[in-house]
Parts: C-alpha cells; structure tokens; sequence
C-alpha cells in the first residue's frame, strides 16, 4: 500500500489515480495528523508526502513517524526548491525528493526503489 500526504485536493487526486494505474493500492491523507491517525491500520511500503503541509510540516511527520518506530520509506514532493528544504533533507537522512511539477515516471521510479528497499 502507498500513501499519498498532501493538502491540496487535486493532487491527492490526481497522485492516487497516477499510482491506482500502476496498479498500486493507494490511501490519502489531507495532513500529517490524518496520515498519523491512519498509519496504524494499514500496512504501508511507501508514503508519498508533501513538504509543505498545513498544520504538521512533512519533516515533522518523518520525526513522529521515527518516534514511533514506524520506519515507512518517504518520498517527499514540493513546490518550494529553497536552501532550507534542502538542509532539512539533509538532516533528515536525505530521503527521495522530487520538485512539482515532476515525471510521472520519476515518481514511480523512485516508490518501487522505496518498496525494494523494505
């Protein structure tokens, strides 16, 4: 199962119909708090996040997630190519992060790369 965590409608949409073609399960989340409530009950291989969430940042979701024990593989996603995302990647272990708009491939390319490594 894939988790798609993004705040803005459409691309929640639009990612879970994306993954749904690849012949991925997919669940969304409109924010960190929901994807954390929701985590639980589900067997996640890979979660699709937003940088820039309302409310709990992308980054802040990784931690709980980590605090947790929770080791789900992240591929971030932004619309934002700033110094202090970039540094906040590298704090984070510098996980997979693809700037909007990207390929749809290089999406795909990089959640099977996730679910391998598991």
């Amino acid at each position: 199962m894939v988790g798609v965590v993004d705040d803005d409608n459409s691309v929640r949409k639009g990612l879970s119909r994306l993954l749904r073609s690849a012949g991925y399960d997919v669940t969304t989340f409109a924010s960190g708090e929901e994807c954390l409530a929701g985590v639980g009950s589900a067997e996640f291989g890979c979660l699709v996040v937003d940088v820039h969430l309302g409310g709990m940042s992308g980054f802040e979701l990784l931690q709980k997630l980590h605090e947790s024990t929770a080791r789900i593989p992240i591929v971030f996603i932004t619309g934002h190519e700033e110094s202090v995302t970039r540094e906040a990647l590298r704090a984070a272990g510098s996980p997979p992060c693809l700037r909007k708009p990207f390929d749809a491939n290089s999406l795909l390319t990089l959640i099977q790369t996730s679910l391998e490594s598991v």
